[in-house]
C-alpha cells in the first residue's frame, strides 16, 4: 500500500497577540478507506503568456466523487502575477507569487487555472488520485 503524507506548518510572531504554531499532517487514502492514494499525475510545469483558461485535468479522465488531491503552485517571485483557480466555470480563489495549495478535487469538473494577465507565469503541479 501507498503512504503519502502532506503536511502544513503554519508560524508567525506577529499576527496574533500570542505566537502563532501550527502543524498538522494528514495521510492520503482513498475514498472511505484507510487505503493510500495510489496514483500520480507526474509533477510538471506550464508556462504561459496568455490569460486563456489552461486546463491541468479534464474530469472525464478519472473516476468521480474520489479523495484525489491537487498540489498548485505559481513559482514566480514578482508579486502582482497570479492565476485564478476554477473547477469548470466556478472560480475558487488565486494563487499570487509563490503562493500553493493542496485542493480536494472530485473530478465532476475540469480543474483549471486561468493567468491574470499577459506576463509570463509559471504553474508547478501534481496530482494524487485514486484512478
Amino acid at each position: 500500500m501507498a503512504t503519502t503524507t502532506a503536511t502544513i506548518t503554519l508560524a508567525s510572531t506577529d499576527l496574533l497577540s500570542d505566537e502563532l504554531a501550527l502543524t498538522t499532517s494528514a495521510t492520503l487514502t482513498q475514498a472511505g478507506t484507510a487505503t493510500g492514494i495510489t496514483q500520480a499525475a507526474g509533477l510538471s510545469r506550464k508556462t504561459t503568456t496568455a490569460t486563456a483558461d489552461v486546463t491541468l485535468f479534464t474530469a472525464a479522465d478519472y473516476a468521480d466523487n474520489k479523495a484525489d488531491k491537487v498540489y498548485i503552485k505559481v513559482t514566480n517571485t514578482e508579486a502582482a502575477r497570479y492565476v485564478g483557480i476554477k473547477l469548470g466555470s466556478a472560480t475558487v480563489g488565486r494563487l499570487y507569487a509563490g503562493d500553493w495549495a493542496l485542493i480536494p478535487w472530485d473530478g465532476t469538473a475540469n480543474f483549471i487555472y486561468a493567468p491574470g494577465s499577459t506576463d509570463e507565469i509559471t504553474v508547478e503541479y501534481m496530482m494524487f488520485h485514486e484512478g
